[in-house]
Order: structure tokens, then sequence, then C-alpha cells
């Protein structure tokens, strides 16, 4: 007596729904994407064998409309031979596609029989044609909030097969559904469906009058052989993934049977973490095993199956890593090489525009270590300096000229100049020469078909060889500030270019040359962050050692240009406390100013 009391205190029973009405616009409330809603038809034609699929938007007595038409396998048909909507209206949560997958049949997507009922988040009602058995067409109506259905025979004079689904109107808020969006979104979403059924899909967008043909979304970059195949209990784990230039925009979608369930394998807490959130990586994951979120199926259920997914990709994502991680260190010194040659080439043409005489630190581009020199053109007198025909190339060190030039080589039109020096100093009655550099668009030497005229724009002295392409300047006996210039023609083209030329009474002592110069020096990192130096100049390897965990360095690497100017910087300092030794400080920070002016000007 004791027990069944006891057994009355603890009732057992099942769970059942207490209002079905309501269950159900919870149901066809839960989609949060139209676009998702969308797809979903699409793919309710897919899973009928439909082999061409329209997808229209239009307009009809004033309200916006969605039409999918399919040649599909149709609505399955009742004992009478019509089509069986009474079991689709009335069978929500118990698929019709369901039954087909108890029976083994093979790539069927849908499973929750709730797909249809998205309705309510794209338009006010639905209508769906599908035709019997005996060449009759069928319509089913459904309007959102009403939980009644109504089925009419439809008079046709053609019989069309497949269905014909047909939304109107569009909710306000979603009126802006263009064609070309739809097919972005179903060209990722079904990707794999579209590419393993061979469906053709066509989008009419009548209001735009346009059209669209979708194809599924092909991935950018390298894609990735040899890599991990994810195995689990439950099926394997299809792998397409790419490496590609860092971007956000990259990312790794999740996908189950060819449907994307997740644009973004990240979203999910267990994979923020790298390889997925690096920004190199994108492309697809498959796993058909998984269980979907059936309101939105935008999401999966974690239980036994994720967890055993999440697992398998260990030794995935151990691959991926070291993949990014050859990937960044090419990257990097392929932005050192490029960091390199810009301010090289900075500060080559910055010493075309500074005093020869205080500048030629270095054997620049020379010729088996030795600068190329050329005699001065007759007349010019043995006081003019010597000018190299190929001075400051802008090719790397250390290259030798190619014995034939390329196509690409060859100087254009004539379409810039600039004297050399641009800026020097010169005593009160002592002569210099200057030159003219003529170039191209591209900053090629152009040499042939030109003619030359000097002239003292500002200030007085003695110019001569005034239409040669290098011109002598004698100072007057005062000091004063010259503007010298340069007209350079090539048939209809003329440029100009000026320079500044300080005389003056009191020249800076002569600089102390070494016996052995070299190159411009290359650079190499040291992550030193518990030190304050910045850099150093090792002048046995003639590299500058920069500090890349000065606070300084971390600062200037949030852009390309900022850390490409610290860079230039940090040589203009080595490079003036190298090569002007006694200096007082105030005279070192002139010419790291001078230096500096002329090199950031170039940089790019």
């Amino acid at each position: 007596m004791s027990t069944k009391r006891k057994r009355n205190r603890n009732p057992t029973g099942k769970l059942r729904i207490g209002d079905d009405w309501n269950a159900i616009n919870i149901i066809a409330l839960s989609q949060s994407n139209p676009l998702k809603a969308v797809a979903e038809f699409v793919e309710n034609s897919v899973d009928a064998h439909a082999k061409q699929i329209s997808i229209v938007r239009g307009r009809e007595r004033g309200e916006p409309y969605l039409r999918i038409l399919d040649d599909g396998d149709g609505i399955p048909l009742d004992a009478e031979g019509k089509p069986n909507f009474k079991y689709v209206a009335t069978h929500i949560c118990d698929s019709i596609k369901r039954q087909s997958k108890r029976r083994g049949e093979q790539g069927v997507q849908g499973e929750f029989g709730i797909g249809l009922l998205s309705f309510w988040t794209v338009g006010q009602s639905l209508s769906l044609i599908s035709t019997g058995g005996d060449g009759t067409a069928y319509m089913m109506r459904m309007a959102k909030g009403d939980p009644s259905y109504s089925v009419h025979k439809l008079r046709r004079l053609i019989p069309h097969s497949g269905v014909e689904l047909t939304v109107r109107p569009l909710l306000p808020g979603i009126r802006h559904f263009s064609g070309e969006k739809l097919q972005w979104y179903l060209a990722s979403e079904l990707r794999d469906r579209i590419r393993s059924s061979g469906v053709e899909i066509t989008i009419t967008d009548r209001q735009a009058r346009a059209e669209y043909r979708v194809e599924p979304r092909a991935f950018t970059g390298q894609l990735l052989h040899h890599l991990p195949m994810p195995k689990t209990p439950f099926g394997e784990v299809y792998v397409e993934l790419y490496l590609a230039e860092p971007a956000q925009s990259n990312l790794v979608g999740l996908y189950r049977a060819g449907t994307r369930v997740l644009e973004n394998l990240a979203q999910i807490d267990e994979f923020k973490r790298p390889p997925w959130t690096s920004g190199y990586i994108q492309g697809a994951l498959d796993a058909p095993f998984l269980h979907l979120t059936p309101g939105t199926r935008l999401g999966v259920i974690q239980d036994e199956r994720f967890a055993v997914f999440a697992t398998c990709l260990g030794e995935l994502e151990a691959a991926l890593d070291e993949t990014i991680k050859r990937q960044e260190q090419a990257a990097l010194e392929k932005a050192n090489r490029d960091t390199l040659q810009s301010i090289k080439r900075a500060f080559r043409e910055a010493m075309m525009a500074l005093p020869e005489e205080e500048y030629d630190w270095f054997d620049v581009d020379g010729f088996h270590g030795r600068r190329s020199k050329r005699p001065a053109p007759a007349g010019v007198g043995e006081r003019l300096a010597a000018i190299s025909e190929d001075e400051f190339p802008s090719e790397a060190d250390d290259q030798d000229a190619p014995q034939q030039q390329q196509f690409f080589e060859h100087p254009g039109p004539l379409y810039s100049v600039r004297i050399s020096p641009a800026t020097c100093s010169i005593g009160v009655g002592k002569s210099r020469a200057f030159r003219a550099v003529a170039r191209d668009r591209s900053g090629r030497q152009v040499e042939r078909d030109l003619t030359y005229s000097w002239s003292l724009v500002d200030g007085e002295g003695e110019l001569t060889q005034t239409e040669s392409e290098i011109a002598s300047l004698t100072a007057p006996d005062e000091p004063q500030l010259i503007r010298l210039g340069v007209e350079v023609a090539q048939g209809n083209v003329r440029v100009t270019a000026e320079a500044l030329v300080t005389v003056t009474d009191s020249l800076v002592p002569p600089r102390p040359t070494s016996d052995a110069q070299q190159g411009l020096p290359e650079y190499t990192f040291e992550k030193r962050p518990g030190e304050l130096w910045r850099s150093r100049f090792d002048v046995s390897q003639n590299v500058i050692v920069i500090n890349n965990g000065h606070r300084d360095f971390v600062y200037a690497a949030r852009s390309r240009m900022l850390k490409l100017r610290y860079i230039c910087r940090l040589f203009a300092k080595e490079l003036v406390v190298r090569n002007f030794p006694g200096h007082t400080p105030d005279r070192l920070l002139e010419r790291m100013i001078e230096l500096s002016l002329y090199a950031e000007e170039k940089l790019r």
C-alpha cells in the first residue's frame, strides 16, 4: 500500500504541445534571415530533382512578389492522383523528405517539415501550384497569421511539371531584395548543392530589368593540397581550403551536405582561434553528420557529433598553422625587401640632389666596387665633376647591367627634368658643374633629341655651356643665394627644373674620406623590447640593426608608410653619425634633417 502511494507522488508522462497554433507561430517566425528562407524554397526544388529553377522578382497590381518555378517532381501524389497538399499542411515537423530518407534515398537535404512556414518572414501569403497525375493543376494557399489553408483546381490549357511557388506581397522590410543580392547569397549558401546536382538557377529581376545566373561561388587564393582529411565514426569531413592574402573577408564556412550552415566557422566559440581567425584561409568544411538547429538552420547542436567534429580537426589545424607561419615569413621577407628597395631608391635620389663632395659616402651602384665615371664634354674643363651616365639606377645594388636592353627598358618621351645637385654650397669666386637629368614618365633616363637652355633665375654669377647637358656656374665675389634654372625640350615637349646654390665665404670643413667605400647598407631586425636603443650600425657587416621591439617601431608598424618613414629616419641617423665624425651635435642634427628631407620625398 505504501509503495502505491509513493508511485502516485511521482507521476510520469509524455510531453505534448499545449497550444498547437501558438507552436506553429513560433516555428514560422523562427527564421531570422529571409534570404535563408528563399534558399530553403530553392532547396526544396533541388530535393525534387529539378534541373531548371527560375526565380522571378516583380510587381503585379502594385504588389511586390517573389516567384520560384522548377521542373522537378512536384508535390507527391495522394491515392487519388492529386498533389498531397493535405499532408504538407497537416504534417508540420514531419516532412515527406524525412520519410524518403528513412527509405534510403540519398541527396535529400530537408528533414524538419517547416521550410514552407518560413514564408511568414518573407511575405503575407504563399501559393503553391503543382500538377496531378491527370495533368490538372492544383493550388494551395496559405496566409500569414491564418491557421487554415485552401486547395483549388486551376484551369490551364498546358499542364506544367514541377512546382510554382509565389510569395506576395513581400514584407515592407525586405522589398529591397534585389536579384543581385539573391544571386550572391545563393551562390554561397548552396554552393556545393548546385555543383553536385548540376541544377541551373536563373534570377529575373523585372524591377531592375536585369537577369542573373547563379554560379557556385569560386574561392580565391591558392588551393591547399595534401591536407589531412578529418575522419570520424560518423563520416568524413570534406575540406576545401585556400591560402590567400590576409584580409578580414577571408572566412571558412561550415557546410552540411552542400548547404552552408555558417558563413564563418569562427562564429562558434570553439573555433575562435587561429587558423580560423587568421585571415589567411578561406574555403569550406562540410560535415554531413552534424545536427542543425531546426528553427533557423544557421547553427549546429553542440552534441556528441559536434564534439567529435571539433576534436578531429586538430591535425588539420596544425597543418594550417604551419602553412600560415611559412606564408607570414615569406610575406615578412618580401616586405623587408620592398622596404629596403624603397629606402635605397630614396637615398639614391637624395644623393643626386645633395652636394656630391659632402655626401660621397658610398660607392653607390658602382661596377666592381668603383663608381663609373665619364669624361666631361669638351670645353667644360677639368674643373667640371664627371658624372656617370647610369648614376644611381633604380635597380638593387651589386647587379650587373644586362648586355642588351629589353623592350620595356628603352626610355619613352620626355616627361620631367631635374638638376643634379638640386642644392649645394660653393665658395665665393668658385666654380661648380651642374647636370640636367631628363627622364620619361617611368623614371628612365632620356638622352636622345634633347635641347638644353640654362639660365640664372635669381642671383648673380657666370654661367657657361648653357646649351649642354652639363653647365658650369662661377659664383660671384659676394655671398648670396642663386636660383639656377634649366629648360629641356624634345619636339613640342618642354620641361623645366631649378636648383638652389648657396654662395658662402665659409664652407664646412671637408669630411674625412674612408679608405674603403661600401654600397648602401642593408638592414635587419633584432627584438630588444626592454632596451632603449632604436638602431645601430654594424660597420663590419655594412648592416643597420633595427630594434623592432622598441615602442617607436611598434607604433610605426601600424601602417606601411609610417613604418617606411621611421626606418628611413633611422638610416639617415646612422649614416650621418657614421660619415660625419667629430661634428658637433647641432651640425649632426642639421645634416640628418637635410638628408631625411630629400630622402623621404622619394619614398613610395
